[in-house]
């Protein structure tokens, strides 16, 4: 209806103005070192061969050659030089470059403050300036140096920003770019010499990956409130399925504390928002006991810093399942964190039941019951903090078994393995490979490349520069000459290190393995290091997640523990308009094939959501690798109750995304894993019996693929199944239940029973998730 309204003079005049006002794009990294300039240069470049006029002011080589190298033939102005503290510094000359009035003006340094007696205290407001007469500026700035981040930034890494700009500065950026760098690539130019005059405090590992964590969260933030503006504008509801957003409904009661507590290590572990809600009848008195809860609880809810709490009128229970679903649609919620019910099955039927009424009304939000361990173990849920068992201190101690020691040594003699990941094709991966390739052979390092596939991409072929290609493998498959990586003549040519393109690529039949991951397994067992390249998409866990987001079902995976084999995993980032626009150049795919990839894979929606995957994903793994190193500044804090995923599946369709979701629950949580399947030998067996065993054997792949264990268990009768479940978990000592949503029609239930309903009766216990159904 907005669409049809006339547009007011002002606003009028607002669309005029933006039409005249400049772009501004940011490029920002973990710290200095990391490339920002670099990046801002090839830009800078790449728009001039375009016939765009650029020009360079107070640009900061730090004198590293292969920066310098990049400045090329673009046009300097000259800036204001002044020394501060001994210190020269550089002013922008707002009138000259306002003369000379480039198209794009590359400038570095977004929080520098100018001298006194400037037009401008800061070269922000020198920025804002300039694009307010029509010139677009690309610039720089580090994580720790914008004031929200700089707190955090201190207080985890002490590391303070002599100068900062407002919270709100990237908000107020056309693009804003992530140059991601890992710290063993940051270390590696220290020790090279190409890194000087950066604090020791920076250059600890430790706070390197911190740093770099909270700038791919930060992006990632960022990417997500594009990606929620973009849903909304086309009517979309929901969750996206990319981030998570984890909705606590708590009473004022003496176990609301616990959700909320459970709520927050779940949003913590997960990388997610956390909102609380509680619903109260305005008819009520309230008493003082129920006072003394919600001052309690209004207390807690600061405390865990959840992003929202809010207390709404409930007109009768009846209507708290439905009230909560809408709340939860509205507000994008993932999963509602509620209590185990206490009802018998006869006071379900007669009273309704909370959460199975929340079942009935939605399929796209997950439901986790949390278990009332106060009642059956008399526990209270504790806020997470960092606890070194004795056993753990004893373990550093012990000497190691003659197993334990081959492991050890294999891993010292297997190469070094490098992954460049992306959002999706086009982003830059093999270019960034080729190039890292050259950097290393000029170092004296034997290069080769293994597999590469341009796609026809003139400037990425021309990054092979001087890299030696081993030829490929011709492989006779129906009659038809196909072409392999040579894995063979890789180990015969025994180089320091080999670039592989396409890891989740799946070979031709009749090729030494099935996948090239594989491969690459071989070689670095050979002591070759690899460095190689994979979209997120391709990760085995997220396959679901990618689904839901673009439509398409990626058939070439990797298992996750494939990436977390890596020494160093670093993400290409690029912006979804960049990446459409090289699309349409022809940079990506052949010119015939790129209307149907904007239609279809690299829509807008699709490209945003997949690189706040990417973003998400890293920052996780980052997070992962932190913990590893025993380090307390994680992010989301440490894990303090060791839990036990049990997962159960039947022979449906989602049973591989209830395998995945269960993996990706039990690596964040640091726990074991077993997926269950019970098959029924007697009477009704319905879906749940073994109608297809090759199915089975395909789950079973799966669950062993991502590291878990498979089991069968075997029911009498399908009304045996929830009994066989929850005796069997309960031998485990699971602490975690994960069932999918049921998708029966209510006479079917009615007849049958519903499997996840006695679950929820015979499994109080233990937490359970229901995983939604779509």
């Amino acid at each position: 209806m907005d669409d049809f309204k006339r547009k007011s003079p002002e606003e009028l005049l607002k669309s005029i103005a933006r039409l005249h006002r400049g772009r501004l794009k940011v490029y920002i990294g973990a710290l200095s070192g990391s490339g920002k300039t670099y990046h801002m240069l090839r830009d800078g470049q790449a728009l001039k061969q375009a016939g765009i006029d650029v020009v360079i002011s107070a640009v900061s080589t730090m004198q590293r050659p292969e920066t310098v190298e990049q400045i090329g033939d673009l046009e300097r102005v000259p800036s204001i030089r002044h020394r501060l503290d001994g210190v020269e510094r550089k002013d922008l000359d707002l009138d000259a470059i306002v003369a000379r009035c480039p198209e794009v003006l590359l400038v570095d340094g977004l929080t520098h403050r100018n001298r006194e007696g400037a037009r401008f205290p800061t070269r922000l407001d020198d920025i804002r300036f300039l694009l307010d007469h029509g010139i677009s500026v690309i610039t720089t700035v580090n994580v720790y140096e914008l004031e929200d981040v700089r707190a955090i930034a201190k207080k985890l890494t002490g590391i303070d920003a002599a100068e900062t700009v407002p919270a709100d500065t990237l908000e107020r950026a056309d693009e804003v770019v992530l140059i991601d760098v890992t710290p063993e690539t940051m270390l590696s130019r220290v020790a090279e010499g190409t890194l000087r005059n950066q604090k020791s405090e920076m250059l600890k590992r430790g706070n390197l990956a911190v740093l770099r964590e909270l700038t791919l969260r930060l992006v990632a933030e960022g990417v997500n409130e594009s990606l929620d503006q973009h849903r909304e504008d086309l009517g979309l509801t929901g969750p996206s399925g990319v981030s998570e957003r984890i909705l606590v409904s708590a009473q004022y009661h003496w176990n609301g504390s616990i959700y909320i507590r459970r709520g927050q290590q779940i949003a913590k572990r997960l990388n997610g928002d956390l909102l609380v809600v509680t619903f109260v009848n305005p008819k009520r008195k309230t008493s003082k006991e129920t006072s003394a809860f919600k001052r309690s609880i209004t207390k807690l809810v600061e405390r865990v810093g959840a992003a929202s709490f809010e207390e709404l009128p409930l007109p009768s229970r009846r209507a708290l399942p439905g009230m909560l679903v809408d709340y939860a649609l509205e507000h994008k919620v993932t999963r509602i964190v509620i209590g185990h019910s206490k009802q018998t099955r006869w006071q379900e039927w007669w009273q309704g039941s909370i959460v199975h009424g929340m079942l009935k009304r939605t399929r796209q939000v997950d439901i986790f019951v949390v278990a009332d361990r106060a009642e059956h173990e008399g526990e209270r849920i504790l806020p997470t903090r960092m606890s070194k068992p004795e056993d753990e201190e004893a373990e550093l101690f012990r000497r190691l078994t003659s197993q334990e020691m081959d492991r050890q040594v294999l891993r010292m003699k297997r190469g070094r393995f490098k992954v460049y990941i992306g959002a999706a094709p086009g982003v830059g991966k093999t270019y960034t490979m080729l190039r890292e390739g050259n950097d290393l052979l000029k170092k004296g390092v034997q290069v080769c490349v293994g597999l590469l596939e341009t796609h026809g991409r003139a400037e990425t072929l021309a990054q092979v520069g001087a890299l030696e290609v081993l030829p490929r493998q011709m492989i006779e498959y129906r009659s038809t000459r196909l072409e392999e990586m040579d894995t063979e003549a890789i180990l015969r040519r025994n180089p320091e290190v080999v670039l592989v393109d396409e890891l989740a690529h799946t070979n031709v039949p009749g090729s030494r393995h099935k996948k090239r991951y594989e491969d690459v397994l071989d070689i670095l067992a050979a002591g070759i290091s690899v460095i190689t390249t994979v979209n997120v998409q391709h990760l085995e866990s997220l396959n679901d997640a990618v689904e839901q987001i673009t439509g398409v079902r990626v058939r070439e995976t990797v298992p996750d523990h494939i990436l977390r084999l890596a020494d160093e995993v670093q993400l290409i980032d690029v912006t979804p308009q960049t990446l459409q626009q090289r699309m349409q150049e022809g940079r990506i795919y052949a010119k015939e094939k790129v209307d149907q990839a904007l239609n279809h894979f690299f829509r807008i929606g699709n490209l945003i959501a997949l690189r706040e995957l990417a973003l998400r994903e890293i920052a996780d793994d980052v997070d992962e690798r932190l913990e590893a190193w025993e380090r307390r500044s994680s992010l989301r804090g440490p894990w303090r109750r060791k839990e036990f995923i049990y997962v159960c599946v039947n022979n449906m369709q989602h049973a591989e995304r209830l395998i995945r979701r269960g993996f990706r629950i039990a690596y964040r949580l640091k726990a074991e894993w077993v997926v269950t399947f019970v098959q029924v030998e007697h009477g009704r067996q319905g879906e749940r019996s073994i109608k297809d065993p090759e199915c089975l054997a395909r789950l079973q792949k799966l669950t062993e693929r991502l590291g878990g264990r498979f089991e069968v268990q075997h029911a009498r009768r399908a009304k045996d199944i929830s009994h066989v479940l929850v005796r069997t978990a309960t031998a485990y000592g699971a602490t975690q239940m994960i069932v999918g949503q049921p998708k029966s029609s209510f006479w079917k239930e009615l007849w049958q029973g519903s499997l996840v309903k006695d679950l929820l009766r015979t499994a109080r216990h233990m937490d359970v998730l229901v995983v939604a159904a779509t």
